[in-house]
Order: C-alpha cells, then sequence, then structure tokens
C-alpha cells in the first residue's frame, strides 16, 4: 500500500478515482461483485490481445516459410509467463519487499503462498488481480517476439524471455505498480506505457542489435505474406485493449468508461494519421499502415488512458500516429537496425510519447482530471523522464547482458541454412501451408 498512501499524500483520493488502476488500487476492503465480473472479463480481453491477437498481428508479417515459428513464439512465452508468474515474479512485483520495498518485493507470495479464496486486492478477489496481472506479463515479453522473427533459435526464446521476466520486468512493475521508487515520486503510467512499452521496446531494439538483421536486410527483405492475417489480429488487438486499458481501473466506474472512450478514439486518430502520412510520403496508404497506426495509438494512450479526456486523446493520437511511422523507416533504412516488426518504433516510441504527453493532457485546461495538488506540468515531466530513462536504460543493459549469456552459451541465432530453410520446418518440423 506504500504508493496508495503516497497518493493520497499528493492529494488523490484513491488510486482508481484517479486512474491509478493497475496494484492495489482501491481502500475499500469489501468484495464488489460488479468490478470483480468486469476485471474478470477484462482478464479474458487482455489474453486474447496475445492469444490470437498479437500472434496473428506478427504471424501475417513475416514469410510465410516462417509463421508457425512466430504463432509457436507467442504460444510458448505465453506459457512460460504464465509458470514463471505463479513461481515468483508476481510476488516480486507485488509482495511487501521489506527493507528492499523502494527497489524489489519480497518472496512472500511465491507460488501464490497465503493468496486464498478470500484474499482481496482493493474490491476483487487476489487471484482475480493475479491473473489480470499475469496477462500484462505474458503480453509484454510476446511483443518482443516482433524484433526477431526470422532467425532466432527457439530455445533462445524460451531462455530470453524467462530470465527477462524475473531481470527486466518484475524491478520496473514493481518501481511503477508495487509500491517502489518511482511509484513514491508520482510517476504516472495508468496501463503500462513504461512498464510494458518501455520495457518492451528498448528490449526488442537491443535483442535486434545483438541478434545482428535479418538475410539480404533492408533491400531484400519481402513483403508480409499475409496482410489479411495482420488485419485479422490487429482487430483483435483493438478489441483486447479494452480490456488492458479500461480494466486497469480495476473498477466498472467511470474511470474504466473514460478509459475506453480516449483509447478507442486515440487508435482511431492515429490511424488514420498514419494513412495519410503514407499516402502524403509515399502515394499510398496501405492496410499494414493503417493498423500499425492503430497500434501506434493504442500504445500511445495506454498511459495516459486513465488521466485524460477525449481532447488529450485526439491530439495523443495526431501525435504518435505521424512520429511512430516516421520512426519506422528511420531505424530501418537510417540507422539500419533490423527490428524486424517494428517493435521499438511502434511500441516503444509510442509508450515514451503517452508517458510523455500525460504530464501536459492530464491537466484539466486539456479535459483531464488534474495533477496532484501543488504539482505542475513542468514537475509532472521531470519526473514522467525520470520514469522513462531510468526503466529505458534497466531494460537495455539487462536485456544486453540476457542476450550475450544465451548466445554464448546454448546460442542466440539459427544459422545461415536454417533461415533460408525457414524456421517452420526448421525448429518445429512443420509448415504453415500445404500447397502441394
Amino acid at each position: 500500500m506504500t504508493h496508495i498512501r503516497r497518493l493520497a499524500s499528493l492529494g488523490f483520493t484513491t488510486a482508481a478515482a484517479f486512474g491509478f488502476g493497475i496494484g492495489e488500487a482501491r481502500a475499500a476492503d469489501a468484495l464488489s461483485s460488479g468490478d470483480t465480473a468486469w476485471i474478470l472479463t477484462a482478464t479474458a480481453l487482455v489474453l486474447f490481445m496475445t492469444l490470437p491477437g498479437l500472434a496473428l498481428f506478427y504471424g501475417g508479417l513475416v514469410r510465410a516459410r516462417n509463421v508457425l515459428s512466430v504463432l509457436m513464439h507467442c504460444f510458448a512465452v505465453a506459457c512460460v509467463a504464465s509458470i514463471a508468474w505463479l513461481v515468483v515474479v508476481y510476488s516480486l512485483a507485488f509482495d511487501d519487499g521489506g527493507a528492499h520495498q523502494e527497489w524489489i518485493g519480497g518472496l512472500g507470495k511465491v507460488f501464490l503462498d497465503g493468496v486464498g479464496t478470500e484474499s482481496l486486492s482493493g474490491t476483487i478477489p487476489e487471484t482475480v488481480f493475479f491473473m489480470f496481472q499475469m496477462t500484462f506479463a505474458i503480453i509484454t515479453p510476446a511483443l518482443i517476439v516482433g524484433a526477431y522473427p526470422e532467425r532466432i533459435r527457439f530455445g533462445a526464446v524460451v531462455a530470453f524471455s524467462l530470465v527477462w521476466l524475473v531481470l527486466v520486468y518484475a524491478p520496473a512493475c514493481h518501481w511503477v505498480w508495487g509500491g517502489g521508487w518511482l511509484a513514491d515520486m508520482g510517476v504516472l503510467d495508468f496501463a503500462g506505457g513504461i512498464v510494458v512499452h518501455v520495457t518492451a521496446g528498448v528490449s526488442a531494439l537491443v535483442l535486434a542489435i545483438v541478434l545482428g538483421p535479418r538475410r539480404g536486410f533492408p533491400h531484400e527483405i519481402r513483403p508480409p505474406h499475409s496482410p489479411g492475417m495482420t488485419v485479422t489480429g490487429a482487430a483483435m488487438l483493438w478489441v483486447g485493449w479494452f480490456g488492458f486499458n479500461a480494466g486497469s481501473a480495476l473498477a466498472a466506474d467511470g474511470n474504466a468508461g473514460m478509459a475506453m472512450t480516449v483509447t478507442h478514439i486515440s487508435a482511431a486518430v492515429a490511424s488514420l494519421v498514419w494513412a495519410v502520412t503514407e499516402y502524403f510520403r509515399f502515394g499510398k496508404p496501405s492496410v499494414i499502415g493503417i493498423v500499425t497506426g492503430m497500434v501506434a495509438g493504442l500504445a500511445a494512450i495506454t498511459p495516459a488512458a486513465g488521466f485524460v479526456g477525449p481532447m488529450g486523446a485526439v491530439v495523443i493520437g495526431i501525435i504518435s500516429g505521424f512520429v511512430c511511422q516516421w520512426f519506422t523507416t528511420w531505424i530501418k533504412f537510417k540507422i539500419k537496425i533490423d527490428d524486424s516488426l517494428d517493435v521499438f518504433a511502434v511500441h516503444g516510441v509510442g509508450g515514451i510519447l503517452g508517458t510523455l504527453l500525460v504530464a501536459v493532457f492530464a491537466v484539466p485546461d486539456f479535459g483531464g482530471l488534474g495533477l496532484a495538488e501543488g504539482v505542475t506540468i513542468t514537475d509532472q515531466l521531470q519526473v514522467q523522464v525520470i520514469g522513462i530513462l531510468s526503466v529505458a536504460v534497466w531494460s537495455g543493459v539487462i536485456t544486453w547482458v540476457i542476450a550475450q549469456i544465451i548466445s554464448r552459451t546454448i546460442g542466440l541465432r539459427v544459422s545461415e541454412e536454417s533461415e533460408i530453410e525457414g524456421l517452420d520446418i526448421i525448429a518445429h518440423g512443420e509448415r504453415g501451408y500445404d500447397l502441394t
């Protein structure tokens, strides 16, 4: 409850009332069947984002001979993250860390020790909170899958995701949502701009650098083999994101309703801005572009969804649609980093933009709910920058170390022959399509 007391001292009545949805977000200790029903639904929606939404979105973007490997990566990451969350990551993220509370949680909730059917987290059962948060822990390393398709060993995916959750995600989650030092500073991250998108985006960029580019990059990379599959996955992401953001209110109330509203607006605006930008830059708006713009708008509104109003959502959508689109080409063709499916450009940059812009558009003049008592836009912006930089540096450094260790032990990258043949048949002995 450290961050709840901190928010109260800043002038917030309860965390949920101001959009601090994740964590022990409500001071009340009575079970609410309405809140519980909504978070159960939101949990299913967030898992729906990963399985099948993200899997199909990514699967359609790669070559036909690698589609199954991408689906396998997303599915396996979901399984690994679920077990890791139960065993230790949930405890490290949300348990009281005692003398080390500012930096990491304790081990009091390993294997959900002490958590029963009567245990509450605010107005919902702690088991429901556990499951809701688990879906965030699943989708975050799954987002990184987009940085390395078509050239990574399957064993490396499993090992990296497991260690990364313990060493990167758990500390970052605790710092922001579990009562850590960033929560004490008053950082605003409603549903994961820092915890999900900055960690995943920066880690994806570092891992892409360590892994190296695909064969023929950037001039011989083939276009997506199934844009229709990608659009299908994108549509599932859009729907599932309502659980991601509106569910983060941890209550069935007006705050959840506004979070859902601004989420939808930002996604729609960013989609159109991306399409228009493509039209003026390349002469044609693409279907891959418009759905990627949607994801950029969703990523950008995520940290701000519980703090801003519709006006802020429109501006965040405009900025993220344009800036993220520019970054996709700049990273690939200017600095020549093969972040294959644009994880950093879309999720990392989008999350950073939203995390910064919430300091501006949370103020009532722009339709927001207001900053904490006595806090100016400049004050809040400084806290947001500290949050972004600290988590980005931690994510990047630890990811580099993990990748180097894996590369020198079990191996990180497949052989050139395997890359030519395709990972579906080489790694899994199957093909995505039987065209005979």
